[in-house]
């Protein structure tokens, strides 16, 4: 059968042949493009060039693959049987895609096992691993291999054999929803099956799982509880834990959440990567005037910069491109967070500890005693914390923090509402920026949208954007959904942001306990942006669809109608 050439790995050093050998195929795939430096389809004709096997692009699933070929074999060397390209089937032989050229060995198994000669195609690494997650689930293999070894193994070894299963299917699942971009992933026990969702640009995705899953409930949620280092035999409470994933040259640090439901413990991990942390306020989405408010208040040498929004709206990521904008040499900068989610060098970060009374109040109030040049608390809740955060900012500190308020307005009423005098208010918040995040259309596929008539309109109208936008309204796109976003027709997300500046006109209303309204309106007749506004202007860039902002609008107005019912 074709092998690689020796010229193969030419160029390339002994000691990185001897790792790329050692990974699996489809971590051996991406390794190599970025060592040779190719696209993936390049390295997938230099593949193919090297090794003499015919690249087959848009292959096609024969019916009932399992038939053709055990899936313990299609998961093993993944690969996956076709229809034949040529059209022609030869006698005694099995047309089969791979990822990565076949050893001598996967040839003589799938000849034994199936008793057909294979003939082999090469297709890129992402594509192969996508329909066979399609098709037969996330790690299907593993637990299926495990089955079918057990039959096979002395008394002694199954024990042995199914903890391998359970870890490397455990492994799969967290690399499968790394290479989706998911923040989460829920184990979910039902009465017939363990359900595994992830989350993935603010929304939950279900993940095809074996039907032989519920099997191994009990080991899968232990070896997660063992990876974090928690109490395994601990049923009845929750629990919090912490666990250090390597994937690939970047180190995983995952939160996991364990709680007690009805058929068994249901565990939430909270994926957070170095890498995808924001290096910059570009990479928020913020447009250049924003980013400039933001960067004015941060050279404050005091005051309070807030950012408000609902949980998953990206407040501390937020945070953490504030600090790492202002962070250097000369200024004592020290957080303190429920949890820590991002290192950022230089920066002093510790994380709240309840079980010993170490929250944001008494972190707060040690601080102070640190001789510090900026503070940054994770959440201002209660009135101490906010007591303690106004005045730190009044004796000449940078205080930046956090509230769950839905707009920027709303962020000073809140802290009214806590019972924290008007003037000290007035005299210590700087800036608020309110922000929420939207799907982003994926750049390959989106395409102009198919309004009804008056229904672009009719959204501007519920947006409060001036009806004479509706002349954009052609630059309005759609989603439609491709390989490169998984059918979903989203890829990422963009920000929404409304930032509130203190003015004169916005202190005298502070001081005046005005309403939310009131503040609302004179900030918007000074030139604040609204987030829907912001919105707007992604649209008409072709960042996201109206739908995405209308969710947000349907919300501003079940607000609105509160604070009126309140003012009444």
């Amino acid at each position: 059968m074709p092998t690689l050439t020796p010229s193969f790995y030419e160029g390339i050093p002994e000691e990185t042949r001897v790792e790329l050998e050692l990974l699996p195929h489809q971590e051996r795939f991406a390794k190599l493009a970025t060592v040779k430096e190719l696209t993936p389809r390049d390295l997938l004709h230099f593949l193919s060039q090297k090794s003499g096997l015919p690249v087959c692009e848009g292959f096609e699933l024969v019916p009932q693959p399992t038939e053709s070929i055990p899936l313990r074999l299609i998961h093993e060397y993944q690969c996956l049987p076709i229809e034949t390209p040529e059209k022609s089937d030869e006698p005694g032989t099995i047309s089969l895609v791979t990822l990565w050229p076949p050893e001598e060995r996967a040839d003589r198994w799938i000849h034994a096992v199936c008793g057909l000669r294979p003939k082999w195609y090469l297709a890129l690494a992402e594509e192969v691993n996508n329909t066979i997650t399609q098709n037969f689930g996330v790690g299907a293999g593993s637990l299926e291999a495990s089955e079918m070894e057990l039959e096979e193994a002395d008394s002694d070894d199954t024990e042995e054999d199914e903890d391998a299963a359970v870890i490397r299917f455990v492994n799969e699942v967290v690399q499968k929803a790394v290479v989706d971009r998911a923040t989460d992933i829920h184990f979910e026990p039902h009465r017939e099956t363990l359900r595994i969702r992830y989350r993935i640009d603010g929304n939950l995705v279900s993940v095809r799982v074996p039907d032989n899953l519920v099997r191994f409930q009990d080991a899968i949620i232990s070896r997660l509880k063992i990876m974090a280092k928690l109490n395994i035999s601990e049923k009845r409470r929750p629990q919090d834990g912490r666990i250090t994933f390597g994937a690939g040259k970047n180190e995983l640090d995952i939160r996991i959440s364990t709680f007690p439901t009805m058929y068994g413990e249901s565990i939430s991990l909270r994926l957070l990567s170095q890498k995808s942390a924001p290096i910059s306020m570009l990479e928020l989405g913020l447009r250049p005037n924003e980013e400039e408010k933001i960067t004015r208040a941060l050279t404050s040498p005091h005051g309070i910069i807030l950012v408000t929004g609902p949980t998953g709206s990206g407040k501390s990521t937020s945070l953490t491109a504030y600090i790492r904008t202002i962070n250097s040499p000369e200024r004592r900068i020290i957080t303190v967070e429920d949890p820590v989610e991002y290192e950022v060098p230089g920066v002093n970060q510790t994380q709240v500890r309840t079980e010993i009374g170490l929250n944001f109040a008494s972190a707060l109030r040690h601080i102070l005693r640190q001789d510090p040049d900026v503070i940054m608390v994770g959440e201002i809740r209660d009135r101490e914390t906010a007591d303690i955060a106004i005045r730190a900012s009044l004796t000449g500190h940078l205080v930046l923090s956090t509230l769950h308020t839905n707009d920027a307005p709303g962020a000073l009423t809140r802290l009214i509402d806590m019972e924290i005098e008007p003037f000290l208010i007035a005299s210590s918040v700087e800036l608020i920026v309110a922000q929420r995040l939207v799907r982003q259309l994926c750049p390959k596929c989106s395409r102009p949208a198919n309004l009804e008539p008056g229904m672009g309109e009719t959204c501007l109208a519920a947006m409060r954007i001036d009806p004479s936008e509706a002349a954009h309204l052609h630059l309005a796109r759609e989603a439609v959904g491709c390989e490169a976003c998984n059918g979903i027709g989203f890829r990422g997300r963009i920000g929404l942001f409304e930032i509130l500046r203190v003015s004169e006109g916005i202190h005298e209303l502070i001081v005046q306990r005005a309403s939310a309204r009131l503040i609302r309106q004179k900030a918007l007749q000074e030139g604040m942006r609204s987030l829907m506004q912001s919105g707007w202007e992604h649209v008409k860039n072709g960042m996201t669809t109206i739908e995405e902002i209308m969710r947000y609008a349907e919300l501003e107005e079940e607000d609105a109608s509160v604070e009126n019912s309140k003012a009444n």
